[in-house]
């Protein structure tokens, strides 16, 4: 097992020290089974008695995340999404939540949906603004603040040190949604969160084949927290066990990926800044970008592999521009190996401020020639 003295690249290439005992075998086994024996005084064995509870394959998979996080513990769902909201489920009627307004649709689109049925207030701020979040929080009834950094599809960074101080100030906990910025750039707990999210099904998998989402805390015994864990259990929105040795699997090579990613997308949203079919870029690392000081500071190791650009044109030119990649595949999604690219306006439907002509691209490993020679291809008149 790992210790405080372990480097996160050690913890997740070696799945966090793990060995089998009684074979020697370094990779970790698969555990379908979902209930367990009792033992001969009918206690729980290793504390299991089903599933729901927490299976070892689970467990481990939050383990490991939550060592990569710097937390004391960790749940996984079925989806990033249904890991979002699981945080809001938890809270009571009569909360409030401030919200950034960008941040993952599926979150904004469960709140205007579900929140007033619930009983729960909500009060957006538009991100980047440290006075935007003071005016939405409410001293006594704001329990919950959620933002999302870098947040898609701008990219729009938060300061989440400056942050937590105006929600702890109030009385309520941060949330942040690292989906994007995975744990080897940044590490919110670190910067005073207490709660970070994950869309699973991402980075931290990295192969476009597994479904999962987690929270991460070092607050476990927070009376949120615990609502949250509750809220799992008895809901019985559990990771399956397959997805959670995929997303061990995935974990493994978390550094390499990440790393390869950020240095791809660094350089070829440098190569987007000159292009003249190119109106705009939004990427963390250009000194250009508006919140790259603050990303400077709280990111660090690279900033990335999303960004976005505009096109000279509309809709139809974007959308043109993405049919015609050939090494960037048209698809929604990211953090998974190979590059994908999409019209996020398309994908995002009529309500979004995403601008017509915003291509949206998932940068991957590939060599970076062959990537820079497509977004010249695409960007041909």
């Amino acid at each position: 097992m790992s210790n405080k003295n372990t480097h996160p690249e050690t913890i997740a290439a070696q799945a966090d020290g793990y060995c089998d005992e009684s074979t020697g075998a370094v990779v970790p086994p698969v555990h379908f089974s979902t209930t367990y024996e009792r033992t001969e005084t009918y206690g729980e064995t290793a504390g299991r008695s089903y599933i729901r509870d927490h299976g070892p394959t689970q467990q481990q998979a939050e383990d490991i995340i939550a060592a990569l996080e710097g937390g004391a513990a960790a749940l996984t769902w079925g989806s990033g999404n249904a890991a979002c909201t699981a945080a809001f489920h938890a809270l009571e009627a009569g909360d409030r939540v401030a919200v950034s307004s960008v941040v993952y649709h599926g979150v904004l689109r469960w709140l205007s949906e579900f929140a007033d049925a619930r009983g729960l207030g909500v009060d957006f701020f538009e991100p980047g603004s440290a006075d935007n979040l003071r005016a939405a929080i409410r001293p006594g009834e704001t329990k919950l603040v959620w933002l999302e950094t870098p947040a898609n599809p701008m990219w729009t960074i938060t300061d989440i040190a400056e942050a937590a101080t105006i929600a702890h100030e109030a009385g309520a906990l941060l949330a942040v949604d690292s989906t994007c910025a995975t744990p080897v750039h940044t590490k919110p707990l670190s910067l005073g969160a207490d709660i970070v999210c994950h869309s699973a099904t991402k980075y931290l998998n990295g192969h476009t084949d597994v479904l999962a989402g987690v929270l991460v805390t070092d607050k476990p015994d927070h009376p949120l927290w615990q609502r949250i864990r509750a809220h799992r259990v008895y809901g019985g929105a559990m990771l399956g066990s397959m997805e959670a040795w995929l997303l061990i699997r995935g974990l493994r090579t978390l550094f390499v990926r990440v790393e390869k990613q950020s240095a791809n997308a660094l350089a070829c949203a440098r190569h987007l800044e000159t292009h003249p079919a190119v109106e705009r870029v939004h990427y963390p690392g250009l000194e250009s970008f508006p919140g790259h000081d603050i990303a400077k500071r709280q990111m660090t190791g690279g900033f990335g592999g999303m960004l976005s650009f505009e096109v000279k044109g509309g809709r139809q030119e974007a959308i043109d521009c993405v049919l015609r990649a050939r090494v960037f595949k048209p698809a929604t999604s990211l953090g998974g190996v190979e590059s994908l690219m999409e019209h996020r306006k398309t994908s995002e439907g009529p309500t979004t401020n995403t601008p017509e002509n915003l291509i949206r691209a998932s940068v991957g490993i590939e060599h970076i020639d062959d990537l820079l020679a497509d977004l010249d291809r695409i960007l041909q008149d």
